[in-house]
């Protein structure tokens, strides 16, 4: 499997889009990768937008992104609760610093606008948060998926397949 030995956060919180969670979830698994669903707390569990559940495996202080290859960041109402946490700032300017793949989609991007690391870069997202992108300095395109460096986002759950496929390759390189 191309993603065996591969390490990946997953942040969680509440509210979080269930399909944008999930989806790369289990898709990253099935490619080999080890995912870890990170939140505030280990152990307690967090409710999607449509109610499905995810437990977290770590909480933010129990983790180091440097031990990591990547991060997924999901989409729904989750983000602009993780965005307030030092803690995922940090690890999400880790992975830009050290450009390992971080992958957003659609409310998404508000956590990397909060880390600061979109300004010159090209991005999409759920197009509600288009001008919160662009005034962060990222060109934002109407687009499935876009791949610039190591960021890799996308719109949309209809769009969940080309996004996890992208991710995953960037992963694998």
């Amino acid at each position: 499997m191309r993603l065996a030995g591969k390490k990946v956060i997953a942040l969680v919180e509440e509210e979080f889009e269930d399909l944008e969670l999930w989806y790369p979830i289990l898709r990253l698994q099935e490619e080999g990768a080890d995912v870890h669903l990170v939140g505030k707390e280990a152990g307690k569990k967090y409710t999607g937008k449509y109610g499905v559940p995810a437990t977290a495996d770590y909480s933010f202080e129990e983790i180091n992104a440097d031990q990591y290859d990547a991060i997924l960041v999901p989409g729904g109402w989750a983000p602009d609760k993780l965005r307030r946490y030092p803690e995922v700032l940090h690890f999400v300017r880790a992975m830009n610093d050290s450009k390992k793949p971080i992958g957003q989609i659609c409310h998404a991007g508000w956590v990397l606008i909060s880390a600061n690391i979109l300004h010159g870069k090209n991005v999409t997202s759920t197009p509600g948060i288009k001008d919160d992108m662009t005034n962060a300095g990222a060109a934002w395109h109407d687009e499935p998926v876009v791949v610039d460096g190591h960021i890799v986002s996308s719109r949309r759950p209809p769009d969940l397949p080309p996004y996890v496929k992208a991710f995953a390759d960037k992963l694998a390189e």
